[in-house]
């Protein structure tokens, strides 16, 4: 049973998540225009592209700096050669003024040297030279295609003690990840958590992009309340476009709750910007 019990609208939980909102943005060629549609004090997640690797993402991260954005990088295991490599990013991030890295596994297949999770690049960078103040890792509120819940379950215990926060991976449901983030808090695990969220977009691409990303499953979400029926009609009336005011409204009332540590929400854009932008100022404007 969850620790809160507020179904409401909170306004004042809406503002906080909206407000420390994290952008994630992917280093395509149309970054540097997604960019120029975000605040300047903006937190902007950089990921790690299976095109592009993982230079490319410490580029881009260069750049958003030299612009003066507060940048997280995603520095993804299975693309990370060998601790030479590893220490080349590290001490490249460090010049650039990064003090926040999120350290996912990464999705690709073959890893691209020694580091097959992101234990092994983390425990790994914990006997180089570099550290930084601000470390996150990866939850899963719906589960992972690959792996069970208690492999799931050992690897953030293991990954825990070199983290201060958690990114959780894209999901639909809130009622979902309150009772993940209730499961975690009774494995004694209390870094912070950041929510990941979809932004705004036509659901056809989002559908797409949820089923590639592996979350197919909460997909239902989008369905639940009214059935197939109250679902067309919510695309017909929408235009066509999701937007996450119920993942908002589901969170918000947990947010000054610090048994949650909900310390905000890490919006995957899919580098569709303005239209997200757009939608978290309508918000904290009403």
């Amino acid at each position: 049973m969850s620790l809160g019990t507020s179904r409401t609208t909170d306004r004042r939980g809406v503002e906080t998540l909206l407000t420390n909102a994290r952008f994630e943005l992917m280093p395509f060629e149309s970054f540097d225009e997604e960019i120029t549609h975000l605040p300047t004090d903006a937190t902007i997640a950089i990921t790690t592209s299976p095109q592009l690797g993982i230079d490319t993402t410490v580029e881009k991260t260069e750049e958003a700096v030299a612009q003066g954005f507060d940048v997280v990088p995603h520095v993804a295991a299975r693309y990370v050669e060998d601790r030479e490599h590893l220490e080349e990013i590290a001490r490249r991030l460090t010049e650039a003024g990064i003090t926040d890295i999120f350290v996912p596994g990464g999705d690709r297949e073959e890893p691209a040297g020694e580091f097959e999770s992101a234990y092994d690049l983390l425990s790994a960078l914990s006997e180089t030279p570099y550290s930084f103040e601000e470390v996150g890792i990866t939850g899963y509120p719906e589960g992972h295609d690959f792996l069970d819940e208690a492999t799931l379950a050992e690897a953030m215990e293991k990954k825990a003690p070199y983290a201060t926060y958690i990114v959780t991976q894209l999901c639909y449901d809130p009622d979902a990840v309150i009772e993940w983030i209730e499961a975690v808090r009774e494995r004694d695990i209390d870094l912070p958590i950041e929510v990941g969220i979809p932004g705004v977009m036509k659901y056809q691409r989002l559908m797409k992009i949820s089923q590639k990303v592996g979350v197919g499953d909460s997909i239902k979400f989008l369905r639940k309340t009214t059935g197939v029926l109250g679902f067309v009609r919510q695309l017909v009336g929408s235009r066509g476009t999701y937007e996450p005011d119920a993942l908002i409204d589901g969170l918000a009332p947990y947010v000054d709750d610090e048994e949650y540590g909900i310390r905000g929400v890490h919006i995957y854009t899919f580098n569709q910007t303005p239209d997200t932008e757009e939608w978290r100022l309508g918000r904290l404007d009403q």
